[in-house]
C-alpha cells in the first residue's frame, strides 16, 4: 500500500472516478460523502471495477467535530482530495448562501484539521470559472483571476486564497489547486459514472437523458453569443484522464516533488467546443437524436473558455488523451446501463 488518502465528495462523480484511479495505483482510500448529490450504490460500482471497497463515512464536512472523528479513526491519513462542494453555476445564483456555507466551511475545516493529524498534501478541486471571461485563450495558469460571474465561482476563488494565505502563513503542508474546465464522460466498464439527483445541473446528463427519453427536449443556453456557431465553448475533458492527475498530484506531495508549496494547474484538453458542436458529436457518434431548442442566454455562464494545459503535460506528465467520440459514447454506455438497471 502507498498510503492512505481521505477522498472528501468521494462518492461523486470525479470524486467515485478518482477514488478508482487510487486504489489502481495502491493507496488506500477513506471516503466521506453526505450524499446530498451521489448515491451510496456507486461504492459497490467502485468495488466492481477495482476489486476493493474504500471505507466510508456518511458525513456533512461543515460538521468539524464529525470530522475529527474520521482522522482519529483512520490514523495515517496523508493526503487529501477536497471534491466536497455544490457545484451548480445556475443554482449558486439562487442560493449563494448555501454556496458559501458549502464550500468555505468545508475547507476551512479541514485545513485546520490538517496539522493537528499530520497530513502532507492538499489537492483542491477548482474550477475554470476562476478565470472568468479570460482575455487571451486559450487560457494558462498565469491569467488573472477575473470577477466572479456566479457565486459558486467566487467560492473556487475564495478557496483558493484561503489556501495560499494558509500556506504563506506557514502552515505545515502542501497543496496543489488544479483548475478543472469541463468534465464529461464516465468510466469504460460503466460501473459509475454520472448520477446527479433529480434534474441535471450539467449539461452531458441532461444530454444523455433527453436522448433516452427522460427529458422531453435538452435547452441550449443562447445562440447569440460571439462564437461561430452562437452557443457557448467549452473544453471537454474526460473524467477518467482527470481522475488520473489527481492521483498524479498525491504522488508529488507525498514523495516531496512539489516545486513551491502551492502549486496549480490546468486540467483541460486544449480544445474547444461549442454546445451545439458536441450536441452533434453525440449525435454522430451513437446515432441518437438529440431534440434540442435554443432558449435565452443563463445568467451566469461565460461565453467561451478552454485550456492551455501545457504547464500541467510539461510538469506533472499528463495529458488528456480520450477523444471527445470516445468519451461522449462512455457517457452514453452509462445511460444505456442505468436504464438496464431501471434507475432512469
Amino acid at each position: 500500500m502507498k498510503g492512505k488518502i481521505l477522498v472528501t465528495g468521494g462518492v461523486g462523480y470525479i470524486g467515485s472516478h478518482t477514488t478508482v484511479e487510487l486504489q489502481n495505483a495502491g493507496y488506500e482510500v477513506v471516503i466521506v460523502d453526505d450524499l446530498s448529490n451521489s448515491n451510496i450504490g456507486v461504492l459497490d460500482g467502485i468495488e466492481h471495477i477495482t476489486g476493493k471497497r474504500p471505507v466510508f463515512v456518511q458525513l456533512d464536512i461543515t460538521n468539524k467535530e464529525g470530522l475529527k472523528k474520521v482522522f482519529e479513526e483512520n490514523p495515517g491519513i496523508q493526503g487529501i482530495i477536497n471534491f466536497a462542494a455544490s457545484k451548480a453555476v445556475g443554482e449558486s445564483v439562487k442560493k449563494p448562501l448555501l454556496y458559501y456555507r458549502n464550500n468555505l466551511v468545508s475547507l476551512i475545516n479541514l485545513l485546520e484539521l490538517m496539522p493537528e493529524f499530520g497530513v502532507k498534501g492538499f489537492v483542491f478541486s477548482s474550477s475554470c470559472t476562476v478565470y472568468g471571461q479570460p482575455d487571451v485563450l486559450p487560457v494558462d495558469e498565469k491569467a488573472p483571476i477575473k470577477p466572479a460571474m456566479s457565486p459558486y465561482g467566487n467560492t473556487k476563488q475564495i478557496c483558493e486564497e484561503i489556501i495560499q494565505d494558509t500556506i504563506h502563513a506557514n502552515a505545515p503542508f502542501q497543496s496543489i489547486i488544479l483548475r478543472y474546465f469541463n468534465p464529461i464522460g464516465s468510466h469504460p466498464t460503466a460501473e459509475i459514472g454520472e448520477l446527479p439527483n433529480g434534474v441535471p445541473q450539467n449539461l452531458i446528463p441532461f444530454l444523455t437523458q433527453t436522448a433516452i427519453g427522460i427529458r422531453p427536449e435538452l435547452s441550449v443556453f443562447g445562440d447569440d453569443y460571439n462564437t461561430p456557431d452562437g452557443s457557448c465553448i467549452r473544453d471537454y475533458i474526460n473524467v477518467v484522464d482527470l481522475a488520473k492527475a489527481h492521483v498524479i498530484a498525491v504522488d508529488r506531495m507525498i514523495q516531496g516533488k512539489s516545486k513551491k508549496n502551492v502549486e496549480i494547474f490546468n486540467l483541460g484538453t486544449g480544445k474547444g467546443l461549442s454546445v451545439l458542436e458536441l450536441i452533434h458529436a453525440f449525435e454522430k457518434t451513437t446515432g441518437v437524436k438529440v431534440p434540442h431548442k435554443i432558449v435565452d442566454r443563463r445568467e451566469g455562464d461565460i461565453e467561451q473558455v478552454w485550456a492551455n494545459p501545457e504547464w500541467a503535460n510539461n510538469e506533472l506528465g499528463w495529458t488528456a488523451k480520450e477523444t471527445i467520440e470516445d468519451t461522449l459514447a462512455s457517457a452514453w454506455k452509462w445511460q444505456l446501463k442505468l436504464r438496464e438497471k431501471g434507475i432512469m
